[in-house]
């Protein structure tokens, strides 16, 4: 008959022949990595908890080149090749259901669905409200919500200006909440017919406050769910309110479709290309209540990050706010003329943009998706079936070996260049921030013209300072799943002021 000590022991000798077999003889042994983190994924859920990954990620890189092992069955990805190879239109890399699944009884959403058929059917339907046509007809719901924005800022400035009786130039503003007042407020307004009003009470509604607040706690949901038993504790373990929480957070997106649903008149937003003939959707409610939650965030909060981050640079580095300023003032004789056409086409705002989007990435790191049958070779390392995969936008951007100065912010880089520029060979492809593929993010358009008509508003309309006491460093912002926010403070001043 064992003893207790020894029935002690057969757990722990598992466990150490666990590490030995995932150390040395795992198929994954050849990948380079750390052995603690080949070993164990405890490593990778102590990075996740503690909002560190992408750094993390970043460190190992470094040091193991583009193809790291990052856990007993896990490799990341920090090569350009990795868009293709795992993202790619004929890609068969399904999404891992440890990140992606829905919670059991809720719906398939356009990003929960891992069946590529179930996913495509979400997709077709939503996709007419987010082509460059409908974009055209949604161009006053946007330029409405821009406009509030600056007319908040002045009110602002305005009264500092009093407050001071002009002995102080401008005011400091916490830029951080103004943007994603603003991105959320545009997809109300494009995905419900209504705002969340946050710019006009200029505080955020309470269905953000919550998903802000909710953000620390998905990232121990999805850290438990590698270990199926401390998932099922954890989740018997959530109390009744936070469980009635959850419910009406997930309630008031659906009410707001269902109110949206209600309109007799229509106008040129998302859900209106959702709505057949006789009032007919085209997808079941469920799935349609599901999306529209997804949407609200990965619409608005990613926006507002490259925003937050961008003007966080352009303050940093005055020398190229100058030529953005001086780019955007000289090209319009009043904010009326601002449209999209307008700003298209500029080629500084564009760099610009394009400099916040490779260091300030709006998805650090791509959540992981599964190697398919057989195996697959993925920047030139054969990784064996059901392997999980995921390529790390942060790392990829920031690569000294991919980019000159690479974590430095200069727009130059993604100007015309010669060959005898020091950018010339910038991987500038390698850098993809709305993904790839029939997965890529249906939202490029309306994101793209966001940002432009913000940014060229704003430079338009006042100017902007850094305050060095209270400088923002990107580098040092924590991931869970979404960015870290962190107050942006700058001074802010009205050029209409300043010329009086």
């Amino acid at each position: 008959m064992l003893s207790i000590a020894s029935l002690a022991v057969i757990p722990l000798a598992y466990i150490l022949l666990r590490v030995i077999y995932n150390t040395w003889f795992h198929p994954l042994a050849h990948v380079p990595g750390p052995r603690s983190w080949s070993a164990t994924r405890l490593p990778f859920i102590w990075a996740l908890l503690r909002g560190t990954i992408v750094h993390d990620f970043q460190r190992l890189h470094r040091r193991y080149g583009p193809v790291v092992r990052t856990a007993p069955d896990e490799v990341s990805i920090s090569d350009g090749d990795g868009w293709t190879d795992i993202y790619s239109a004929n890609s068969p890399f399904l999404k891992d259901p440890t990140w992606w699944k829905s919670q059991p009884g809720h719906p398939d959403s356009l990003l929960s669905a891992i069946n590529p058929d179930k996913h495509a059917i979400i997709r077709k339907a939503l996709s007419p409200g987010f082509t460059p046509r409908a974009l055209r007809a949604q161009e006053p719901l946007l330029q409405k919500y821009v406009n509030l924005l600056v007319q908040r800022l002045h009110e602002r400035v305005e009264k500092a200006d009093i407050g001071y009786g002009g002995k102080e130039k401008g005011v400091e503003i916490n830029m951080t909440p103004w943007f994603n007042y603003t991105t959320f407020d545009i997809f109300g307004e494009l995905g419900f017919g209504e705002s969340f009003k946050c710019l006009e009470h200029s505080q955020y509604h309470p269905w953000i406050s919550l998903l802000f607040n909710s953000v620390k706690a998905a990232s121990f949901v999805a850290a438990a769910r590698f270990y199926p038993l401390l998932e099922s504790l954890l989740m018997r373990l959530i109390p009744p309110a936070l469980r009635k929480m959850q419910k009406d957070h997930f309630q008031q997106i659906a009410d707001k479709v269902q109110r949206r649903l209600g309109w007799e008149l229509q106008q040129p937003d998302i859900m209106s290309h959702l709505i057949g003939e006789g009032g007919k959707l085209e997808l079941p409610l469920g799935e349609l209540n599901a999306t529209f939650m997804i949407l609200t965030t990965a619409g608005s909060e990613t926006t507002a990050t490259v925003l937050t981050g961008t003007l966080n640079y352009l303050v940093n580095n005055p020398e190229k706010l100058a030529i953005l300023v001086d780019e955007v003032r000289s090209t319009f004789h009043g904010v009326l003329d601002i449209s999209m056409d307008a700003v298209r086409n500029l080629p500084y705002l564009n760099a610009v943009i394009n400099e916040g989007l490779r260091l300030c990435p709006p998805v650090p790191w791509m959540l992981p998706r599964l190697v398919p049958g057989g195996g697959r070779v993925i920047s030139r390392v054969w990784l064996p079936e059901g392997t999980r995969v995921s390529l790390q936008p942060y790392s990829l951007y920031r690569d000294p070996k991919k980019f000159h100065q690479a974590t430095t912010f200069i727009p130059e880089r993604w100007l015309p260049i010669q060959p005898s520029s020091p950018f010339f060979r910038d991987d500038r492809s390698a850098v993809q921030p709305f993904s790839m593929g029939t997965r890529s993010c249906m939202g490029v358009y309306i994101a793209w013209a966001e940002m432009r008509l913000i940014l060229a508003k704003l430079l338009f309309e006042f100017d902007f300072e850094c305050i060095h006491e209270k400088q923002l460093r990107w580098e040092e912002l924590r991931t869970f799943l979404l960015v870290e926010k962190r107050p942006l403070e700058v001074r802010v001043s009205s050029v209409k002021n300043q010329a009086a």
